[in-house]
């Protein structure tokens, strides 16, 4: 066995046991769920009856989404046995698991950016989709606010400086990441997004923000606020109107929606 092999073994075992110590914690912070149960919300509003679509989630490791929607299929590049698929989403037009054009959606959630490619996982994943369906990822928004909370008091890298739309190194699923790379993508470097032109109608597509300071309210997954839960939910409603209305200010989070060609 190479050195190589190895040390990426070694990093998925790490990685594994940090994604379901993550699945637990994310579990037991009510506020936590709360928030990501609005997300989704959100991200499926456009669709009157969600629980009928064929819905892939990309990057199933710590979500709670089929806590929600039953229907979704999970997926992950780890192999965990709660899952129902695993592969690198890199991959994806290979996987004869999931027929060609046969998905009404594929979903991410704080995901894109820990992708090698993401340009290159999104134009493969076209082959997936129906015509005229769905992409819909939620990432990073860099605001004045967030900008400081991301760069200054996150643990994932932050590179506003890239040549190209990819993470020039990868160690493992969790450890590699640039979290402005989506970001950059869809709402900076027009010349990066053209290149899903082929697949999508980027013409089209939606920047939807989604809160500001409540998910940093909740403690996140590392820790937990004691915020009680009557009051984070009234906080979150004004923290979802305030990042929609003054997104450059205060934003940290936005929903992509690419439909397919």
């Amino acid at each position: 066995m190479s050195s190589a092999t190895t040390v990426l073994q070694s990093e998925q075992t790490k990685d594994r046991a940090i994604t379901l110590r993550n699945r637990a914690r994310l579990g037991a912070n009510k506020n936590l769920l709360f928030w990501y149960r609005e997300l989704y919300r959100d991200q499926f509003k456009d669709f009157s009856n969600p629980a009928a679509l064929s819905i892939l989630e990309v990057g199933s490791g710590t979500s709670p989404l089929k806590q929600f929607l039953l229907n979704v299929v999970t997926s992950d590049v780890l192999d965990l046995d709660y899952l129902d698929l695993v592969f690198d989403c890199h991959e994806i037009d290979k996987l004869d698991a999931i027929r060609d054009n046969s998905l009404d959606v594929i979903t991410l959630t704080n995901v894109l950016h820990h992708l090698k490619s993401p340009i290159a996982f999104l134009n493969r994943s076209a082959s997936k989709l129906k015509s005229r369906v769905k992409v819909i990822a939620t990432e990073p928004f860099f605001s004045l606010l967030s900008t400081v909370i991301f760069k200054y008091l996150h643990h994932e890298a932050v590179d506003f400086r890239i040549s190209e739309p990819e993470l020039s190194h990868v160690e493992g699923p969790l450890a590699s990441a640039n979290i402005a790379l989506p970001w950059l993508i869809f709402c900076r470097r027009p010349e990066w997004l053209q290149r899903l032109s082929d697949n999508f109608d980027v013409t089209s597509f939606s920047v939807r923000p989604f809160s500001a300071l409540s998910y940093m309210a909740t403690g996140g997954i590392s820790h937990r606020m004691p915020v009680p839960g009557f009051l984070y939910r009234m906080l979150f409603r004004a923290d979802l109107s305030i990042s929609r209305r003054f997104p450059s200010v205060c934003a940290a989070f936005f929903t992509v929606t690419l439909t397919r060609r």
